[in-house]
């Protein structure tokens, strides 16, 4: 067992004793002082684990003790002990970082669990996560082997994101491939639930069905819309649930959760095909249908989502809502910050939707560029680098102004993305699609089981080309790629994030209702 070295400064230490040889026993190694000088002498000499300063010394008190520590080792915990309760003690002391507080007089478990909670604590808190896991680890494979519908799935991937952040936050990591490799197996599962059933969600009124990204509007923004109460809805682009929970924490210091749910993304999960479907209010086929002059299929090179202020107009038309609104895409930090120039003016409005599209080109970027690759390389990296964008964001400072003036906001998502891992060999035309995740196209060459092929794609509410037009669909982690230069391509794109296909990540997707705090 692991040996610590304390340094406890306290003008009665001698007094004191008895509580450190308990520390002995445990196995901790202590240093008395009686002073903050001879502390500081002592810890510019040694190397300790935490120190335990009285805040009432005579000479250097505590305070000025623990100032001259943080600026030689500011990384160093230091608990303060005081007879004091003071409340400009403590928050002087907090305010200078202190990693915990200890009123006298002292109880000697009280102070173990102090060094414990520190010094041990990812150790303790790691044995616990692990053992916890393995016992819900056989209930949750048990789960999705079940026949099941499409709230449970919700319910199993919402469990296997809390274990996935609760390891990431573990000393080792000594689960991450346990649980991946049970949510590859949850993720086979789910792929074919979602073969068996799409079809029905789409086209029989009777089926049990989840919330869709057409429905999205209509069924959880324009409800909450009330005169003179400003609503802004933000869709980040490709945010994952997992994505969101690390988020989280930052968006509640202004914000008070009302409903967080997960809706299924249509197919395919990509940006001209679910965002879409948000703005319009329908499926693809219905919009290639309805709004041709809108619509961009895949045999155009314009680009697929020019035209989402349009498609969302007409759906408010549609549904006869008088209200003022705005649409707003940022896609560069310059547009994020004239979008905050502009705030003021945007109270004005019902309704203000915001688009922002950082993390679709964060996933983009780690494809195309070296660095991304080697920063963005697992699915924790993937979260670190969003929250990281985020905290510095104009998206954050939008946030902020939003709950500065008491307005409400609901952030989702249009789709996921998913690491592919697993190539999937498949022939195509030059007209097929370049999307890796997904193919549309005539006489599409595959052999294989573990795809979603469409053969009618009308079935599906999905436009066609041509007479012979298939799509196919990639299942789990794997990606398409062409026999020609097979091995470079396959090189190139695996473990990068994509999206397209059918996989939990990409479809499964966060939508959250939030209310100001300074409502």
């Amino acid at each position: 067992m692991q040996r610590y070295n304390i340094l406890w400064a306290d003008d009665e230490i001698d007094l004191l004793k008895p509580h450190i040889l308990f520390l002995n026993d445990k196995g901790y190694d202590i240093t008395p002082v009686n002073s903050g000088a001879d502390a500081i002498e002592k810890f510019e000499s040694n190397y300790y684990d935490i120190v335990f300063l009285d805040e009432n010394m005579p000479g250097m008190s505590g305070l000025e003790t623990l100032a001259l520590i943080k600026a030689n080792k500011p990384n160093t915990p230091v608990v303060m002990i005081t007879k004091s309760e003071e409340e400009y003690i403590m928050e002087e002391a907090i305010g200078s970082k202190i990693a915990d507080y200890l009123i006298k007089p002292l109880n000697p478990n009280q102070i173990l669990l102090s060094v414990k909670k520190i010094l041990d604590n990812k150790r303790l808190v790691t044995e616990k996560i692990n053992l916890t896991y393995q016992q819900d680890f056989r209930n949750l494979s048990m789960a999705f082997n079940d026949d099941i519908g499409h709230s449970e799935w919700v319910d199993i991937y919402k469990k296997l994101i809390y274990w996935e952040l609760e390891i990431d936050n573990t000393e080792n990591k000594s689960m991450a491939e346990v649980l991946e490799n049970q949510k590859d197996d949850a993720n086979s599962n789910f792929t074919k639930f979602v073969a068996d059933n799409y079809e029905d969600w789409l086209n029989d009124p009777a089926a049990p069905k989840p919330l869709l990204s057409h429905q999205i509007m209509k069924k959880r923004v324009f409800p909450k819309l009330q005169a003179g109460q400003p609503l802004f809805f933000i869709v980040i682009d490709n945010l994952r649930y997992d994505q969101w929970k690390v988020l989280e924490p930052v968006v509640l210091d202004y914000f008070n959760v009302d409903t967080e749910e997960l809706y299924y993304s249509i197919l395919p999960t990509t940006t001209g095909y679910s965002r879409n479907a948000i703005f319009s209010g329908m499926l693809p086929l219905e919009m290639a249908k309805f709004h041709p002059d809108l619509w961009v299929g895949e045999d155009q090179d314009d680009g697929k989502n020019k035209h989402e202020a349009e498609f969302l107009a007409r759906q408010i038309s549609k549904l006869r809502l008088d209200i003022r609104h705005s649409y707003n895409k940022v896609i560069h930090a310059n547009q994020g910050r004239q979008l905050l120039d502009n705030f003021n003016n945007l109270m004005n409005n019902d309704l203000n939707v915001i688009v922002y599209n950082f993390v679709d080109m964060l996933s983009h970027a780690r494809t195309d560029m070296q660095m991304i690759r080697e920063l963005v390389h697992d699915e924790s990296a993937y979260r670190s680098i969003t929250n990281s964008w985020f905290l510095h964001s104009p998206l954050l400072e939008t946030m902020k102004k939003i709950s500065e003036k008491g307005a409400r906001m609901i952030i989702s998502t249009d789709h996921g993305t998913i690491r592919v891992k697993r190539p999937f060999k498949i022939v195509g035309d030059k007209n097929t699609n370049t999307n890796l995740r997904y193919k549309q196209g005539k006489n599409l060459g595959y052999d294989g089981k573990n795809i979603f092929v469409v053969k009618r794609p009308e079935d599906f509410h999905l436009p066609k080309v041509n007479v012979s037009t298939s799509y196919v669909f990639a299942m789990g982690d794997n990606f398409f790629a062409y026999p020609n230069n097979y091995n470079y391509y396959v090189n190139y794109y695996r473990d990068t994030f994509q999206h397209g296909g059918v996989s939990m990540e990409e479809m499964i997707i966060p939508i959250i209702s939030l209310t100001s705090k300074n409502g």
